[in-house]
């Protein structure tokens, strides 16, 4: 006879993600080498343990809502062979959420590597550690010498998010479902498919879903509780935002909170953030590696004008192509303020260097924050 062993459940509504903070905080890319930043500038990440945990620990003093990693199998090369050498993502994860107390922990998992039921397994055991603070971060899937390295070949783009869909449908079966239950569809064949025990929260862990094409806000319009996009400029972010809340309100009955990215540089002066900016892309940037990048990214890149390639490799070395924070504190929150107006419900973080960059955020940045009516007090 099965036991009866039924822990007690979470309700979704206390989490930090759903806080009464204006704008949400979590600090991106601590898992990977050089972190956000293609440069041979000092400080970047290492990818030690130690500073994994002393990182987390440092974001969730200060109330940071979360901690995102990237899902990264091999560098690109250059200079610096960005992101080489990662930490996988739900080991990472599983482990700071019991060296943690309070921040959210995700994982970020490339739907091609990893079966839906060992996926669903992994999360519900995390969530337990963390008692009920796992979010799981899905990615379809872009880098095709990663997925090369699994055995399969890259599927067509738009494909990609058809797998993704059976691969969220299966896992979220798997954590809300008592009984078994066969699945069969163009890319998974689950028979019996069983999972206990559930995840701590109800109905189950908050899914957020990275994309930002029309196949890609569809997904998660329809599947998760969190659209992680990269916007090139705040205009286009607002139109972005604006119609990926709706396609989820109107087609799916369904409410969406929106991330954006932001990478901050912040001095005194402005023109002393200025100058750091130019000595860690101009002059420290990784200018082969984000080359190589770009080719991995953009395969049909010739159609793109050398200004427009130009653009593209400042803001990846720069911060992963995220929005940027360049200045004063004041200036920083006034960049902040003015991401929250195009509807971004949260934010990323990341810094060259992100042990002074969280010191100096506690200490410089997050009482304007309140200032600006953007935290609570």
């Amino acid at each position: 006879m099965a036991d009866l062993v039924r822990t007690a459940r979470i309700d979704r509504s206390s989490s930090p993600l759903l806080s009464d903070h204006t704008l949400k905080l979590a600090v991106f890319g601590t898992n990977v080498s050089h972190g956000c930043s293609m440069t041979e500038a000092e400080g970047t990440i290492a990818v030690e343990w130690a500073e994994s945990v002393r990182l987390a620990k440092a974001a969730e003093r200060l109330g940071i809502e979360a901690m995102v990693p990237v899902a990264r199998w091999r560098g690109f090369g250059g200079n610096t062979n960005f992101n080489h050498r990662s930490f996988e993502t739900y080991t990472w994860a599983a482990g700071l959420a019991a060296a943690t107390e309070k921040i959210m922990i995700f994982s970020t998992s490339h739907v091609p590597t990893i079966h839906p039921v060992l996926a669903a397994k992994q999360a519900a055991t995390i969530d337990h550690i963390s008692g009920g603070r796992f979010g799981l971060n899905i990615v379809a899937g872009w880098n095709e010498t990663e997925i090369a390295m699994f055995g399969s070949p890259q599927k067509d783009h738009d494909d990609r998010y058809h797998m993704a869909e059976e691969w969220i449908s299966i896992i979220k079966r798997l954590w809300t479902e008592e009984a078994a239950f066969d699945f069969q569809g163009r890319h998974f064949h689950v028979p019996q498919a069983y999972a206990e025990p559930k995840p701590l929260q109800d109905p189950h862990p908050f899914v957020m879903s990275a994309g930002v094409s029309p196949a890609g806000r569809r997904f998660a319009a329809q599947h998760a509780d969190l659209n992680f996009v990269l916007m090139p400029t705040l205009e286009e972010g607002r139109s972005v935002i604006t119609a990926t809340k709706q396609l989820a309100r109107q087609e799916f009955n369904r409410d969406l909170l929106v991330f954006g990215m932001g990478y901050v540089v912040c001095r005194e002066t402005e023109r002393e953030a200025k100058d750091y900016f130019n000595y860690y892309v101009h002059e420290k940037g990784d200018w082969p590696g984000v080359r190589n990048l770009l080719k991995v990214l953009l395969p049909n890149s010739e159609s793109a004008t050398p200004e427009q390639l130009e653009t593209m490799a400042v803001n990846f070395i720069a911060g992963y192509a995220a929005l940027p924070l360049v200045g004063t504190p004041e200036q920083i929150v006034d960049g902040m303020s003015r991401m929250s107006e195009t509807g971004m419900d949260g934010i990323t973080l990341s810094w060259v260097n992100y042990d002074e960059g969280l010191a100096q955020f506690g200490d410089q940045i997050l009482p304007l924050m309140v200032q600006a009516g953007l935290r609570q007090g």
